[in-house]
Parts: C-alpha cells; structure tokens; sequence
C-alpha cells in the first residue's frame, strides 16, 4: 500500500488529503470465496484531516459518518462538534467505502462490476468490517501500530461498534452518538421498535400542525386519482413514495422542516414546482444509493436475511398499511381511522422500481437481501471483554436506532460508560454538538 498526501493551509488549521489503495476483499472476513476475479480488486479509500495550528501533536481521532452511504461531513467552517473536536485531537474525517472519494458506488459503477450475482457479492464488501479494515490499514500507514480513537454517529456508531468486536487493539478510546447497533437480532426486531417510535413521532407532530394532517390526505388522494405529478428528477410521484417523507419526523427540527414543506403545495388543482422539487430533494437517493442498497443489510447476522424487513414488518402496524395506489383505497384507509402516516427510516423493494438512481441496481440488491451467509459484524465475545475505554450516547426519543437495542448492546460491552438524553433527537451531534462532544469527553477523563 502507498499512502499519498496532499495538504492546504486554511485560516488557523491546515487540512490533509490522505489517499491510500486497499483491498477489496480484506483478508480473513469471508468474502473472498464468493467474489472470483473481483476478490483481487483495489479500490480507493479516502480521508480528510483536520488539525488546529498549533495543535499538531494532539493524538488522532477518526470520525465514521452516519447512513451508509453518506460521504464524510465536510465542513465549512470549523464549528460545532467539529470544532470541540480539534481542541483534543487530530480530526480524520474518513469517506467510508462506496462514497465521497472512496471508490464511490453508483448504478453506473455497480452494473459494470458483472451479473447480478456478481454485483451483490461486491456490495456485500461495503458493510462495516470492510470500512473497519480500511480504517484499520490507513491507522497503520499513518502512524504505526499506535492507536488512535474513533468517534461514530449513527451506521458511525455500529462501524465503531464493529471495530471494538474485530480491532479493539487499533483503539485507544471509543465514542458513539446514537448508533449501538444489536450484536445478534433479527432486523425484524428493530424495525418493530422503529415502527412503534415513528407512530409517537407522528401523534407529537399531528399535535402540532393538525392542519398539516388533512394536506397530507388530500395529496395522496391527488396522486393516485389525478394527472401523474412529475417530480424534476423526471419520474412520476407515486402515493407512497410521498410517504417517505415521515423520516424528517426523526430529527430535531424534522417538524418545521416537514411542515413548511406542506405548506400551499397546490395550485390551481396540481403540485407546485415548488413542493415538486421540495420532495424531489428529499426522495431522491441519487446522491447516496447505498443508503437504499444496504441500508438492511448493515443489521445482518449470519442466518438472519433481512429480506426486505422494513417492507414486510410493516404489515403488522395497520396505520402503516400500504393501501393500493388508488384514491377509494386511501379513503378506505382514512376510514379506518389511525390517520395519516408517513413511514420513516425505513427502506422498500418497489423503491427500485421508481426511483431513477436505484432501478439498475435492483435484482443485485433483492439478491443481497435474500443472503444468509454474510460474515457477522460482531463478536460477542470480544466485547464482553472490552478494555477500550468507551462512551455512547443513547437518546430516548430516537426514531432510528432504538433506545432498547442501545441498552441491550451497551449491557454487553465491559466497561463502557452510556449517557442518557430524554430530550435529544437522533441528529443531537449536529445540532448540540459541542455539549454531545463536551460530555463524552467528560466522561471518558473519569474512566481513564
């Protein structure tokens, strides 16, 4: 491996572009077998970091980014959580594997990888082991066998999660922030809890804008009775695609976000350009189709196919029921009388049936839902031993990575400190990122 650097001095930091060759196939996680002539591909991993002049012999810290499929945060200004962070540490803002600059994947690149079969092979390498062992080989290019720490938002936190079960020896200290992933259940599981917050999230919501709750009605019953809406992106917007927007209902200023995106979305009886484009932007997994690829497949243990888990729970919550896309069927569904609902981090197989960005990616990523021989992302063992000092922050009200699993996760960790928020939202990093920051840090200088 050659590690290539680039650096650039900005006002009173300086920042380094890291890019470094690794395997596709990591040696020793268990994809090799399956991969043929792909198991010997390289691929480019790439990280930013940031250090404050002056501060250039703080220890590191890598920051695994929330999703998948969302590149490293890249910031603007140094502020928030970021800027609480270069006070300790040099910052390595790491892309992932398959974003930003790090090989990333699209329908285009995927589809040339080969058959179907071949391309959910190669998928199944951008799981949290893979982004752990190329995190694993960039420490060891920068400095050695030293350890560094490891801060993990969301899919962040079950990357972390990960690097404590496989490479505890290349951490020095451990931070989470909403994302202790479940070391054994079925995914199933976790999209029954998800479910059940987002049905708190919306009666919360309705509270507050019950206005917002008859525009709802009123555009399903528009989408599916009148002329097709053509959303900019080129395609027609379905009934229950428009119900995705429910996963704004899961962060802090999700509320306004959503609501004044409601506000007069019609005129002259069809869809604004305005709202078109307003939800264009929301629905569209363009920018990060492995959000949509493998958004399940990050909660696989061996055995345990997700198989479209989202999809199929979803029929044991009646208020989330997906009627047929006509306009007597929303109305028999608002006759039942749960109310309107939106669904929220949750992912769908017709997805890729409507969405542009992910329709050449389809049959690869049914096939990869269907695998039950993918390695494990933990080991239960590993952490019941854990020496690496730990903190994670569990929110109570978070929509997407529920509290229960968090609590379950963290009783299996030796040794790991938990910070308990009933007023944080899943995003708290980005919105209270200094105090977030500030008290795990606390936290960790009392454990160590």
């Amino acid at each position: 491996m050659t590690l290539r650097t680039t650096s650039f001095s900005l006002p009173g930091y300086t920042s380094y572009e890291h890019r470094l060759a690794v395997p596709l196939v990591h040696e020793g996680l268990g994809y090799g077998d399956r991969l043929g002539g792909s198991a010997g591909r390289r691929i480019d991993i790439f990280a930013r970091e940031l250090v404050r002049n002056g501060n250039e012999n703080a220890p590191r810290l890598v920051f695994f980014q929330g999703g998948p499929g969302s590149a490293a945060t890249r910031p603007e200004t140094m502020d928030g959580w970021v800027r609480r962070v270069l006070e300790d540490y040099r910052l390595m803002l790491l892309d992932e594997r398959g974003t930003g600059q790090s090989s990333p994947i699209d329908a285009r690149v995927l589809t040339g990888v080969g058959s179907p079969e071949e391309q959910a092979d190669y998928l199944a390498c951008f799981r949290q082991d893979s982004i752990v062992a190329d995190a694993e080989a960039l420490r060891r290019e920068l400095q050695g066998e030293r350890p560094w720490s490891a801060l993990g938002q969301s899919f962040g936190g079950f990357c972390v999660t990960t690097y404590l079960s496989q490479a505890p020896e290349g951490l020095a200290k451990a931070m989470i922030t909403a994302g202790l992933p479940s070391t054994h259940r079925h995914a199933d599981d976790v999209y029954r809890l998800t479910y059940a917050q987002t049905e708190r999230r919306h009666q919360q919501f309705f509270e507050r804008y019950p206005d917002d709750e008859v525009t709802c009605w009123r555009i399903v019953e528009h989408l599916n009775a009148g002329e097709p809406e053509i959303l900019p992106t080129g395609e027609p917007l379905t009934a229950r695609r428009f119900r995705m927007l429910g996963i704004n209902l899961g962060t802090s200023y999700g509320f306004e976000k959503l609501h004044y995106m409601l506000e007069d979305p019609f005129a002259d009886g069809r869809l604004t350009s305005r709202f078109l484009t307003a939800v264009a932007a929301e629905l569209s997994y363009g920018p990060n189709p492995l959000y949509w690829a493998l958004h399940e497949s990050i909660y696989q243990q061996r055995d345990l196919a997700p198989a479209w888990s989202a999809h199929r729970i979803r029929g044991e919550f009646p208020q989330f029921r997906q009627p047929e896309q006509t306009a007597s069927a929303e109305r028999a569904l608002r006759a039942e009388g749960h109310g309107f609902r939106f669904t929220g981090e949750h992912v769908f197989p017709w997805q890729g049936e409507e969405d542009p960005a992910l329709a050449p990616m389809a049959e690869a990523v049914g096939i990869l839902a269907a695998r039950e021989d993918l390695p494990n992302l933990h080991d239960r063992r590993v952490l019941a031993t854990n020496t690496v000092p730990t903190v994670a922050w569990i929110y109570t009200q978070d929509m997407f990575v529920p509290r229960e699993i968090c609590e379950e996760t963290a009783a299996e960790i030796a040794g790991i400190t938990t910070l308990v928020s009933e007023e944080y939202h899943h995003d708290a990093l980005r919105t209270h990122g200094t105090d977030v920051v500030d008290a795990m840090v606390l936290a960790l200088n009392e454990t160590t």
